[in-house]
């Protein structure tokens, strides 16, 4: 889909009792393996625009190591709860633009090197939000569903490799079975979300995507508000 794997994994590590950081480290440490076999497939099935894919790579690696170094250092609960409410409202936004009648026209990637940036950031902190943010926004902003997550799928590997790269030489790794856990079930699963992105019609793929966010976003809002 593009989005959700580290929002929901670290979510669910936070539940169980992990602290922030260790859990935003096992996330992306994860994520090396299969945001690298996603972005993989996404190439195979011609679902990536490598303008647009430049576009986040460099300022997406920026924003991670300086979020990832933060995290060690600030106290990521706090603004989580925001972070979930605005996306929240995004899903609902491209829910509501794919149920008009009319296609949006593609007004291409105007704000991704910001959008990146801001998004690598989110990302480390709150151990996800990569995919949800950047690809939200984007595809809000009426850039085509399966190239546009394609694209930030790609690009979320470089970001990921950055970010856990921080993660070592500030706390290192040590939750070894989790990471494990999470690379065996990622990589078996992200060959799938690919091949679907690519065959799957634009309004359907994008309401789907809208309410993945929203369900997503809730179930992350009311965890972090108890």
């Amino acid at each position: 889909m593009g989005m959700g794997y580290g929002v929901s994994l670290t979510s669910f590590l936070l539940a169980l009792g992990v602290p922030p950081a260790a859990a935003s480290a096992s996330v992306h440490a994860s994520e090396i393996f299969t945001s690298g076999v996603s972005g993989i497939s996404h190439l195979t099935f011609k679902n990536v625009d490598f303008k647009l894919l430049r576009k986040l790579i460099i300022p997406g690696v920026l924003g991670g190591v300086v979020g990832a170094y933060l995290l060690t250092e600030l106290p990521a609960a706090r603004i989580k709860p925001y972070i979930s409410a605005y996306l929240l409202v995004m899903g609902v936004v491209i829910v509501a633009r794919a149920l008009r009648k009319k296609d949006l026209p593609d007004k291409g990637p105007r704000f991704a090197i910001p959008l990146a940036l801001f998004g690598g950031f989110l990302d480390a902190v709150g151990g996800g939000g990569w995919g949800p943010v950047v690809t939200t926004n984007l595809v809000a902003g009426g850039s085509p569903p399966r190239t546009t997550i394609g694209s930030v799928n790609l690009a979320e590997f470089f970001v990921t490799v950055a970010e856990s790269i921080t993660f070592v030489l500030t706390i290192g790794l040590t939750n070894w079975k989790i990471i494990l856990g999470l690379i065996i079930g990622g990589v078996i699963a992200a060959p799938l979300g690919a091949f679907l992105c690519r065959h799957l019609p634009r309004r359907p793929w994008s309401i789907a995507v809208g309410l993945l966010i929203i369900g997503l976003s809730i179930r992350t809002l009311v965890l972090a508000l108890k």
